[in-house]
């Protein structure tokens, strides 16, 4: 891929909508069409839906999304009203993933078990300056619709944000020191809620790393996903976060890694059942990350070997392998003391991370 797009927006949360939406008007009508059809696949939820029972339940997610992030729904207006496409396709492009818990039958495993992300904090104690990060894998199609955007919304924190053409947010830092990354795990309780992308956006409006995670805790959430948060001082956070429960760890001394499972007893009850190769997948990057990163004295240079590694079960670096379709379709670093986040676009193995400052 060539070098990772940067997209300026800022102002009020319509306009900046407006501006996303205008810069990349076809990108998003494509990748929306490409969501919306998915959304539909049994092999995604273990049932098909038809067009209009998938647009039932994402109108059925707009109360919850307005009423738990206002202005980003004024934003995400404004992208609307510059590609013609409505509020509801807007949202469950957005956040497929937690859509898909929505969607799918409590008892399935998903055959296309599409997030392979590994997501990972270093705390201050474990090499200096605390850094937090990840590669983001989705389904192939979604590599070329990544973007980074540079906010400035009107009073309030400026942000850098690794996203998709059209979406509020994935993975980002504020200029606060507020640092928040992701990595999907499958609920079996699924149901009309907030999705991901706005509780992460929600984060990065926050000041304090507390006020970011109340975000997290306080949110009526649509589908599942794990969370790493960390802030300036080298504090952190991972969240394994279901509708029902929420399951906090501190991360304040070892470095910490989690894959696509859920690693505390009190979550299991919530996750949807994964297959054995799934499953044998993301243990197997879980115990190879952990591994690389138990040395000390760990290194942003470190970290971007890590998501170039090929070394376990299929790689954390994943690349496209029949039937499964996904790959790694770039990967984000940050640190949060200095502001610094890299960030690169596609296979982390094939091309270069690009430095920026918040």
């Amino acid at each position: 891929m060539p070098p990772i797009r940067l997209l300026k927006i800022g102002g009020r949360h319509y306009d900046m909508g407006y501006q996303h939406g205008l810069a990349y008007a076809d990108s998003i009508r494509e990748f929306t069409a490409e969501r919306l059809r998915l959304a539909g696949d049994p092999l995604w939820t273990g049932q098909s839906r038809s067009p209009a029972e998938i647009l039932a339940l994402g109108d059925a997610c707009l109360v919850a999304h307005q009423d738990y992030a206002p202005d980003l729904m004024e934003e995400l207006r404004g992208t609307a009203d510059a590609t013609g496409l409505s509020l509801t396709e807007l949202v469950i492009m957005n956040g497929f993933t937690d859509f898909a818990d929505v969607i799918a039958r409590p008892d399935h495993p998903s055959p296309h078990d599409a997030d392979n992300c590994t997501a990972f904090i270093v705390p201050n104690g474990a090499g200096g300056q605390g850094l937090i990060g990840q590669t983001w894998d989705m389904h192939y199609s979604a590599t070329p619709y990544v973007v980074l955007l540079r906010g400035r919304p009107a009073g309030k924190p400026a942000f850098l944000v690794f996203t998709i053409t059209g979406c509020v947010g994935m993975i980002g830092m504020n200029d606060a020191g507020i640092a928040v990354g992701i990595n999907d795990i499958m609920a079996n309780d699924g149901r009309p809620g907030v999705t991901w992308p706005f509780v992460v956006r929600r984060m990065l409006e926050q000041t304090t790393l507390d006020d970011a995670l109340a975000c997290l805790l306080d949110a009526p959430l649509a589908g599942a996903h794990n969370y790493v948060l960390a802030d300036s001082a080298g504090r952190g956070y991972n969240v394994e976060a279901m509708p029902s429960h929420r399951e906090v760890t501190a991360v304040n001394r070892n470095p910490f890694v989690h894959t696509n499972h859920c690693l505390h007893a009190t979550t299991l009850p919530y996750a949807r059942p994964r297959l054995e190769y799934a499953q044998e997948n993301s243990e197997s990057r879980l115990e190879r990350a952990t591994e690389l990163l138990n040395g000390g004295g760990v290194t942003v240079d470190d970290l971007m070997a890590l998501t170039r590694d090929r070394g376990a079960l299929n790689g954390i670096c994943t690349v496209v392998n029949a039937p499964w379709e996904v790959e790694t379709c770039g990967a984000a670093i940050m640190r949060p003391a200095t502001r610094e986040f890299w960030a690169v676009w596609g296979l982390p193995t094939e091309n270069t991370y690009e430095r920026f400052v918040v």
